[in-house]
C-alpha cells in the first residue's frame, strides 16, 4: 500500500474542478464562467471563492454514476451512502461539516427537506441525466444563500443555454449487471421567443443487500430501487432586456431497506417523491439587473414495513409530509471604476406533518406530529470590487435573517484576491455561517439557537496552458453547535468543534491526447461533545465521524484516436470511525482504495457507444457500519443525437 500512496501523493489535485472544453482530449482550465460565487455571471479569476466546475463535458463521461458519486469525487467532499446500495441515505460532509451544513441549490435556488431532522435534501431525487453541469462553492456562503451553508454550497444546474435548433433529441439507453437498467430521454429547442427542455430519466436496479450479513450465513435478500425523474422548464425572452421561465420538477422512488445494522428485513421499503416548481423574471439594462424568484416544493415520505417477514417489528407505517416555499429578489448595479452593488431579500416558508403507526411484540402504537412552521425574511448585501487592470479583486457583504421562532442572526463576507500574472493567483477570505435549527429540534426544544460558525481560508492557485493546481487551507470553528442530549433527551447548542483542512488540486495534459486529474483532502478536526460511551459528560474527539483524514481522487484520461477515449480513475478513502452503537466505543472502518474505469466511442455526432465500470477489483469495504457497499458494477449503453 506504501507504493500505491506514493504514487497518488505525486498525483493529488481534483478530476472535476476545471471546466472541460469540448475538443478530442478534454483541456481544463480555472477561468470557467460561474454564477454561485455572487449570483453573477463572472470569471473565476475575478472572484476569491474557492469553486469547483462539474462541466457538462464531465457530467456526460459519468453515465454509470449517480450525481452523489460524482460529488463524492471532489476534492473536499465525502458523500456518506454515495457507494451504498441505491436509495441509501446521502449524507453529504464538506470540508468536514456535519449532515445539513452544505447547501443543495437547484439552479441558484435553495433545497431542503423540513420533514427530516437536519433539513438536507436527499441527492436520490436528482438524477444525473437532468444535470448541465455543477458548481461547488466552499467555505461558509449564509451571507448571499442563507441558513445551512455552514460548509459551503452545491447548485445542481439543470438549464441547458446552448439551445439554438427548433428540436433536439437526446436518448440513452443501458444496462448493467445487478438488473440495472438506466434510461433517459430529453427534449429541448428553441423556438423564436421560447427556449423549452423536457427530460424523463429512470433508474431500476435489482441492486444487493442494503445490511451486511458478518455470518453469511442468513441468506439477506438483495434490495431493489426503482426511480424516476420528470423535468420541464420554459425560458420566454420578452424583450432584450426582460425574459420568464417556469420550471416543473417531479421526482420518485421506492427502495428496499434493511432493519439495521447487520439486520435483514425482506419487505421493509421507503418511498420517496419531490415536487418543486415555480416561476422567475430576469430584467437586464445596460449596467442595472433585476431578478426575482418563487419555487414551491412538496416532498412526501414513507417507510412501510408489513407484516411478511417478522422482525422485532411486525408492522409499521411512518409518513412523513413536507413543504417549503422560497421567494426571493434581488439587483445589482455596476458602478463606474470596477465597483458592483447586489442587494437582495428573500422569504422562506417550512412546515410538515407525521403520522405512524406500528404492531411490535408490545402491542399496536400511534403517534402524531401535527402540522407545525417556521419562517425567515432576510436581507443581505455584497459590494464587489474588480479592479480595472483585472489584478485585485474584493467582496464584502453581510446578512441580516429574522427567525419566527429564536429571533435574528447575522453573517458577514471578506474576500479578496490578487492576480500576479502568468496565471498566478492568491485569495483569502474570513466568513460566518449558520444553521437553523429544523422542525422536529424545536418541537424537543423551542429555546433552540442557530448554530454558528467562523470560517477562515487562504489559498493559491496557478494556470498554464498544460498545467493547473490550486492550495487552499481552510479553518473552521463552531461553539454552539446544534446535536442531541442523551442525558437531558434534548436538543442543544452544546458542540464545539474545529476544522483545520487542505485541499490540493491539479490538471495537467502532458501531450495532445494524455490528461491527468486528482485531488487530495487532509481533515485534521477536533469536536467537544458529550462522551459516546457513557453520555455522562463531554469529551474530546480527534476525529470526525464516517469523515476520512485522508481522501485521494486521481484520473488518468487518453484518446488513442479520433472519437474513443478511455479513462483509469482511483480512489483512496483511508481510516475512519463510525459509532459503534448505543452506549459503546466507535468503531474503526478500515480504509480502502477503489479503480474504476471509463470508455466512449463517437461513431458521429449523432451515435457514442459508452462503458462504465466502479469497484474493478471487487474490493469488499464499508462506509457505514453494518451496512454493504458496492460490489464490482458496469454499465454498457449507447447515446443518441438528434
Amino acid at each position: 500500500m506504501s507504493k500505491t500512496f506514493a504514487l497518488l501523493t505525486l498525483l493529488i489535485g481534483s478530476t472535476q474542478t476545471f471546466a472541460q472544453q469540448k475538443d478530442s482530449v478534454t483541456t481544463r482550465t480555472l477561468d470557467e464562467v460561474v454564477v454561485t460565487a455572487n449570483k453573477l455571471e463572472q470569471k473565476q479569476s475575478s472572484t476569491g471563492k474557492v469553486i469547483t466546475v462539474i462541466s457538462q463535458e464531465q457530467v456526460k463521461k459519468s453515465n454509470g454514476k449517480t450525481v452523489a458519486q460524482l460529488l463524492n469525487e471532489q476534492a473536499g467532499i465525502t458523500i456518506n451512502g454515495a457507494l451504498n446500495n441505491a436509495g441509501s441515505v446521502q449524507t453529504v460532509y464538506m470540508r468536514g461539516a456535519s449532515a445539513g451544513r452544505t447547501l443543495i441549490l437547484m439552479d441558484g435556488i435553495p433545497l431542503n427537506d423540513p420533514s427530516t431532522i437536519t433539513t438536507d435534501y436527499d441527492l436520490n431525487l436528482f438524477s444525473l441525466n437532468d444535470v448541465d453541469h455543477i458548481e461547488v462553492c466552499k467555505g461558509a456562503q449564509s451571507t448571499l444563500y442563507g441558513s445551512d451553508a455552514i460548509a459551503g454550497v452545491i447548485n445542481i444546474i439543470t438549464i441547458k443555454k446552448d439551445l439554438q435548433k427548433p428540436v433536439s433529441i437526446q436518448s440513452t439507453l443501458s444496462q448493467g449487471n445487478l438488473g440495472t437498467s438506466r434510461n433517459n430521454l430529453q427534449v429541448s429547442g428553441k423556438l423564436d421567443k421560447f427556449t423549452y427542455t423536457a427530460r424523463f430519466a429512470r433508474l431500476s436496479t435489482n441492486g444487493f443487500s442494503s445490511a451486511y450479513d458478518s455470518t453469511g450465513k442468513k441468506n439477506f435478500d438483495n434490495d431493489r430501487y426503482d426511480g424516476t425523474v420528470s423535468n420541464a422548464q420554459v425560458f420566454y425572452q420578452a424583450t432584450p432586456s426582460l425574459s420568464f421561465k417556469t420550471f416543473a420538477l417531479y421526482s420518485q422512488y421506492k427502495a428496499g431497506i434493511d432493519a439495521g445494522i447487520f439486520t435483514d428485513d425482506k419487505d421493509y421499503n421507503i418511498s420517496n417523491s419531490s415536487f418543486i416548481t415555480g416561476t422567475g423574471f430576469a430584467y437586464h439594462k445596460n449596467n442595472f439587473s433585476l431578478n426575482g424568484t418563487y419555487q414551491y416544493n412538496e416532498l412526501k415520505r414513507n417507510y412501510l414495513n408489513d407484516s411478511l417477514d417478522k422482525t422485532s417489528t411486525i408492522f409499521e407505517n411512518n409518513t412523513y409530509f413536507g413543504k417549503s416555499q422560497f421567494v426571493e429578489l434581488y439587483a445589482s448595479i455596476h458602478f463606474p471604476k470596477g465597483f458592483t452593488l447586489l442587494a437582495g431579500a428573500d422569504y422562506r416558508f417550512n412546515s410538515y406533518n407525521q403520522h405512524y403507526f406500528s404492531i411490535s411484540s408490545f402491542g399496536p402504537y400511534s403517534s402524531e406530529f401535527r402540522d407545525t412552521s417556521l419562517n425567515q425574511k432576510a436581507l443581505y448585501v455584497s459590494m464587489i470590487y474588480n479592479s480595472p487592470d483585472k489584478k485585485f479583486n474584493l467582496e464584502l457583504g453581510g446578512r441580516y435573517n429574522d427567525h419566527s421562532r429564536y429571533g435574528h442572526n447575522s453573517t458577514y463576507t471578506f474576500n479578496p484576491s490578487y492576480n500576479f500574472g502568468n496565471g498566478f493567483r492568491i485569495f483569502g477570505s474570513v466568513s460566518s455561517g449558520f444553521k437553523a435549527p429544523s422542525l422536529y429540534q424545536l418541537s424537543i426544544n423551542d429555546k433552540l439557537d442557530a448554530e454558528k460558525s467562523v470560517n477562515y481560508e487562504a489559498g493559491m492557485s496557478l494556470q498554464k496552458k498544460s498545467f493547473q493546481t490550486r492550495l487552499v487551507y481552510f479553518n473552521r470553528q463552531i461553539n454552539n453547535g446544534i446535536d442531541y442530549n442523551y442525558i437531558t433527551f434534548r436538543y442543544f447548542n452544546y458542540v464545539k468543534q474545529t476544522v483545520n483542512g487542505v485541499e490540493w488540486e491539479f490538471a495537467v495534459q502532458p501531450s495532445a491526447k494524455w490528461h491527468i486529474t486528482g485531488n487530495y483532502s487532509l481533515l485534521l478536526s477536533e469536536e467537544i461533545t458529550q462522551n459516546r460511551v457513557t453520555n455522562k459528560d463531554t469529551i474530546s474527539y480527534p476525529y470526525l465521524l464516517r469523515r476520512p483524514k485522508h481522501n485521494f481522487n486521481l484520473t488518468a484520461g487518453y484518446e488513442p484516436l479520433k472519437g474513443l477515449y478511455v479513462s483509469v480513475s482511483g480512489k483512496y478513502v483511508s481510516s475512519r470511525y463510525d459509532v459503534g452503537g448505543y452506549k459503546k466505543a466507535d468503531v474503526l472502518l478500515d480504509g480502502y482504495f477503489l479503480l474504476g474505469a471509463y470508455a466512449e466511442y463517437r461513431m458521429n455526432e449523432h451515435i457514442k457507444f459508452f462503458a462504465d465500470a466502479q469497484n474493478l477489483t471487487n474490493r469488499k469495504f464499508f462506509d457505514v457500519r453494518g451496512f454493504n457497499s458496492i460490489p464490482f458494477l458496469y454499465n454498457t449503453g449507447i447515446t443518441f443525437n438528434w
